[in-house]
């Protein structure tokens, strides 16, 4: 797991560590001390800790102007016992929707396993983006059945071509456009 790295090849776009509104803003990161495990498995030391023991983030790209935001994601999602979902949404989504962005892109396909406790802090996110959205791309097959048992995919667009987008070759515009596009026709 140590040589998963979070994608950087949007990093001359934005640095999360760089952006004054950021949850990251001033952080620093090490190339070479592997501080941060999931189980007794390292992990690559850009990941963004959350305080949470078995999940880590990346915010890859934010446009306050188009207000979308894309982060990818790394780990085991547990609600049951680590509530990931609260810690997630107090203090990085919140912090993030102060500035008026009100479209998700959570990149899924490093999460192994999801573990639900209830939807509470999902209708919450959900409630809260208004005209907004909330979309999970690439999560494995048995994490999004997980989701869907846990109806938790009455909050989230997921699923359909949301399971295979080729977003690594794409901008982080092309990519939010492709989404958006999506969900509009999802939701109508």
């Amino acid at each position: 797991m140590q040589d998963l790295e979070p994608f950087y090849n949007w990093r001359h776009l934005y640095i999360a560590s760089e952006d004054e509104r950021s949850p990251f803003y001033e952080r620093g990161y090490s190339e070479f001390e592997y501080t941060n495990s999931i189980y007794n498995y390292a992990i690559h030391p850009q990941w963004d800790d959350i305080d949470s023991p078995t999940l880590y983030i990346k915010i890859l790209f934010v446009d306050y102007d188009l207000g979308f935001a894309i982060i990818e994601l790394i780990g085991e999602w547990n609600d049951c016992i680590n509530n990931d979902i609260m810690t997630l949404k107090r203090d990085i989504i919140e912090k993030i929707m102060e500035y008026g962005v009100n479209k998700f892109i959570l990149i899924g396909e490093n999460v192994l396993n999801f573990h639900y406790s209830d939807d509470c802090y999902y209708e919450e996110w959900f409630e809260e983006v208004e005209d907004g959205w909330i979309a999970f791309l690439n999560f494995r097959d048995h994490v999004l059945k997980e989701f869907n048992q846990a109806n938790i995919d009455y909050y989230i667009v997921s699923g359909g071509k949301l399971n295979d987008v080729a977003w690594r070759t794409s901008t982080p515009l092309q990519l939010f456009e492709k989404v958006d596009a999506y969900v509009q026709k999802r939701l109508t």
